[in-house]
């Protein structure tokens, strides 16, 4: 039982201390203990460890990684926190001589957010792994649905066809400017805070860089200061997480609503759906509604952070360490749920290309291409031949028929009264230029859903793919070379008896 002026005093032990011991056991005692044999082996080429004591210090900590039973071990009060517990755990191996030692120019500052840096490359490796692995599979199919016909919506209603592999490579190189943003926000966070110290650096003159390689940095963060209170190696890798789950579930929506009964575009096969328990007809593809929900929970979980650190003084503070940190890392468990979901539905669900072609026909979504065609043959302005094109829209809805089965009469009787002539083209000419394939077949305009534009695109994406490939691997293989690297210098300075 503590006194009233024994800290900790047991409401804060119990709903602040413990928990927060219990996410260093979870996610970060593993970074800490890097640290601490960095910051060793660090002191020891800089003269501020004999050789002995380097040797004592890494071995003893070892020795503390072996012997944790994190299953058993519980916050007491007896230590601040997890670092304190290792701090004690030394010096009672050691004695405060030696073990004291290691904290020699850093804090609990600097470590901390060294750690946070390392915890988020590891969930950022990772993502990016599955992020390109997702976009991977959306292009394949992309590409295998090259061409088949769609309709394209603005506004919520039909507005003109394209192919479902120019509609997927859409979303496909947004989530290529996607992965740039995380990418962007990967290049701060793989930036050491390690020699900032509480925020000032200290006058030991330690060896920022060497630091920052030993540990798998690219460098070190500049400015010691804002090493510490900027904060913003998290706000950016959120913010443009949080767009990657907005940009999904936007794409998500479309498809919610092309498996809709009134629309049914989209064919769900079995396998992903569920049905009703009293109604027998019913088919809910509902993986697509879990697919819109984790995207909000995803943005949400990121919002959580940005929100935490919002408004918050430009110091070192609580508010973007531990606690914040870790309710972060949900939003990466959530994206690796989603990615690999989304990949799957989207490589089994397939076009319904006869009710495609029927809402085409039914909403004459071609008249825009019929506008063009008209003044590439009849030699009149756009203006001109939009209206012909309109008021043959007019006429078709008008009379409930479809741009198919509209008499080319009606087309000539339109024209001769706009432009006071008979129409050149003839009535095969009007058939074909009101087609959905002629539209997408003369939209070869780079970015265009034509074959030869749409094929351009996806040779493109291929090497923007590879290239992100390579330079995701590169990252990858500096941290695993660094740790390899200081795990031996560990050892060779341990055997060194």
């Amino acid at each position: 039982m503590t006194g009233p002026d024994q800290f900790p005093a047991r409401v804060y032990k119990d709903t602040v201390l413990a928990p927060l011991f219990e996410g260093v056991k979870r996610h970060h005692w593993r970074y800490q203990m890097r640290i601490n044999q960095a910051s060793a082996v660090l002191l020891a080429e800089c003269g501020l460890l004999e050789r002995n004591e380097a040797r004592d210090i890494l071995h003893a900590l070892d020795d503390i990684v072996r012997s944790l039973d994190l299953e058993h071990l519980t916050y007491t009060g007896e230590h601040e926190d997890f670092f304190f517990y290792v701090e004690s755990e030394l010096i009672r191996r050691l004695g405060v001589e030696v073990a004291g030692k290691l904290h020699t120019g850093r804090s609990r500052n600097d470590i901390d957010h060294t750690v946070f840096k390392l915890a988020l490359k590891g969930r950022l490796a990772a993502l990016f792994d599955t992020h390109l692995a997702l976009i991977e599979g959306l292009l394949a199919v992309a590409e295998r649905e090259r061409a088949t016909i769609v309709v394209a919506y603005t506004h919520g209603q039909p507005a003109q066809p394209t192919t479902y592999g120019h509609y997927l490579a859409a979303f496909v190189e947004l989530s290529l400017r996607d992965v740039d943003r995380l990418l962007h926000a990967a290049r701060n966070v793989d930036l050491s805070s390690m020699g900032a110290a509480a925020i000032t650096t200290s006058g030991f003159g330690l060896d920022r860089q060497r630091m920052a390689d030993l540990l798998g940095f690219a460098d070190a963060q500049e400015n010691s200061y804002g090493a510490i209170a900027a904060a913003d190696y998290a706000t950016g890798v959120y913010s443009a997480l949080k767009l990657v789950f907005l940009h999904a579930g936007r794409f998500v929506q479309d498809l919610n609503t092309w498996t809709g009964f009134e629309i049914g575009h989209l064919h769900v096969p079995d396998a992903f759906v569920q049905v009703s328990s009293i109604m027998p007809q019913k088919r809910n593809p509902v993986p697509v509604e879990h697919l819109r929900l984790i995207a909000s929970l995803g943005a949400a979980r990121c919002e959580a952070v940005l929100t935490a650190v919002h408004n918050t003084p430009f110091t070192d503070m609580n508010d973007s360490e531990g606690e914040v940190q870790i309710a972060g890392y949900d939003a990466f468990d959530t994206a690796q749920r989603f990615m690999p979901l989304l990949r799957g539905l989207v490589d089994a669900a397939t076009i319904d290309g006869a009710k495609v072609r029927r809402h085409i026909d039914e909403a004459g979504i071609t008249l825009a291409e019929l506008a063009d065609s008209l003044v590439r043959t009849e030699a009149i302005s756009f203006r001109q031949a939009h209206d012909v094109a309109s008021k043959l829209a007019r006429r078709m809805i008008d009379g409930g028929t479809t741009l198919s089965k509209i008499p080319f009469a009606e087309f000539e009787h339109i024209f001769n009264a706009a432009i006071e002539r008979a129409p050149k083209l003839t009535e095969t000419q009007f058939r074909e230029f009101t087609t959905p394939e002629h539209f997408i077949a003369v939209r070869t305009m780079r970015g265009g859903p034509a074959p030869s534009a749409l094929a351009a695109s996806f040779a493109r994406y291929r090497s923007e793919l590879a290239a992100k490939r390579a330079a995701l691997a590169g990252f990858a293989e500096r941290q695993r070379i660094a740790d390899d690297r200081l795990a031996a210098d560990v050892a060779r300075r341990i055997a060194d008896r």
